[in-house]
């Protein structure tokens, strides 16, 4: 009952015109920002952790304000791709640094798209698959199997199929050995038995390992992309250079320096424009627990 009035009100908030629309969701995210006590806590403890203290009480205000928004129009996005044209997205959507991806393709190599909950990840994704090429996105089960189905359908709306984490490892090596495209979240909380430490934010973390592990075996290349906006309305598609994987005797100090070089990526991302990540997620919950003790 609940999810069929879910659906109603998004057929009545995609029948408003746009600017309302998004003044719907930038609504709740500023009652989301003043509500919810334990996420903008967890915002500030990530901050102070991340920045080691260097940043005033007004911009983590500023961050975190922006983290809640961010997250409201995600959601927007994903409600407007289930009824967008692939004209509709080009309008929005300007590919950066096209050549990494095509220098990889005239080699004949499959690519690994390592991503991050940076700006909007849901358009970043959709745009992949609209304009570049169809991919496998890996994501986690969600609690909500209504929510579940629903965003997926958003998310393959150009041709993007979205597979649960567990047990996808030899289904990504069947397709990789075809040619073809995943999609890898590089910044979510895993678990002690999962990944290999590295420094992201000059902080000890445990990040996967699995992008590292089979671009290495199948002669595939990591290719870092995400995406930003200025104002809302259009966004930049970025797509980085290869990161490189040796291939030497020791297969496990390949699989750690290529990791670690993501790790570099993401930290250098966030560093310059750090309002753009997901600091509402508990990043450093497993391996630094004491900084959500506080």
């Amino acid at each position: 009952m609940a999810y069929k009035l879910f659906l109603l009100l998004e057929k009545f908030l995609m029948m408003l015109p746009k600017s309302w629309r998004k003044s719907f969701f930038v609504s709740l995210a500023a009652l989301g920002y003043y509500a919810s006590k334990r996420y903008k806590k967890v915002s500030f403890q990530n901050l102070d952790f991340a920045f080691e203290g260097r940043l005033s009480e007004k911009e983590k205000e500023e961050i975190t304000k922006y983290a809640f928004k961010n997250l409201a129009l995600n959601f927007l996005h994903a409600m407007e791709l289930r009824h967008m044209s692939k004209e509709d997205l080009e309008k929005k959507i300007t590919i950066q640094n096209i050549e990494a991806v095509k220098k990889v393709h005239n080699e004949g190599r499959a690519i690994i798209y390592v991503t991050t909950h940076y700006s909007s990840w849901e358009l970043g994704g959709a745009s992949i698959g609209a304009f570049i090429e169809p991919l496998i996105a890996v994501y986690k089960k969600m609690k909500n199997l209504a929510y579940q189905e629903w965003l997926l359908e958003a998310r393959g709306r150009f041709g993007n199929i979205s597979m649960e984490k567990t047990n996808v490892v030899k289904p990504l090596v069947r397709n990789l050995k075809q040619g073809l495209a995943c999609g890898l979240l590089i910044d979510t909380n895993i678990s002690p038995k999962e990944g290999l430490i590295v420094k992201f934010m000059n902080k000890s973390i445990r990040q996967t390992s699995t992008p590292a592990y089979l671009a290495r075996k199948f002669n595939a290349a990591i290719i870092p992309v995400t995406i930003r906006t200025d104002d809302e309305e259009h966004y930049t598609l970025m797509l980085f250079d290869e990161i490189p994987v040796e291939k030497t005797e020791n297969e496990a100090a390949d699989i750690q320096k290529a990791t670690q070089l993501q790790a570099d990526w993401l930290t250098e991302l966030i560093t310059k424009e750090p309002k753009f990540w997901f600091w509402l997620h508990r990043r450093w919950k497993n391996d630094h627990p004491e900084i959500y003790e506080k």
